[in-house]
């Protein structure tokens, strides 16, 4: 059985920006940025232990997958079946604000 996956606002808004951003210049890359973010937190249902501990964090189910220039931040709720997605960051803008939504 899959994981639900759950987007907090903070995550959504950070995905918006970085399409807006990058369509400043170039429509069709913020097309295929976004859907390559998309696909790699789709993967999650199935495979939601896929990424890494988050080094700044250290705690065993806050996690991230390297996507492009992209850190996706999510954690693993495995007794509700669920995955978090907290941040989409990228990493030229140093280590993101990670705050617990719940």
């Amino acid at each position: 059985m899959d994981f639900k996956i759950v987007w907090t606002p903070l995550a959504r808004a950070d995905l918006r920006e970085i399409v807006s951003y990058i369509a400043r210049d170039n429509p069709e890359a913020a097309r295929r940025v976004g859907q390559r973010i998309l696909a790699a937190v789709e993967v999650l249902c199935s495979m939601p232990e896929l990424g890494r501990v988050v080094p700044e964090r250290r705690g065993p189910h806050i996690r991230e997958v390297i996507r492009g220039n992209y850190r996706i931040v999510y954690r693993v709720r495995k007794e509700r079946r669920v995955v978090e997605v907290w941040r989409i960051w990228h990493g030229a803008r140093g280590t993101p604000r990670l705050v617990d939504p719940a």
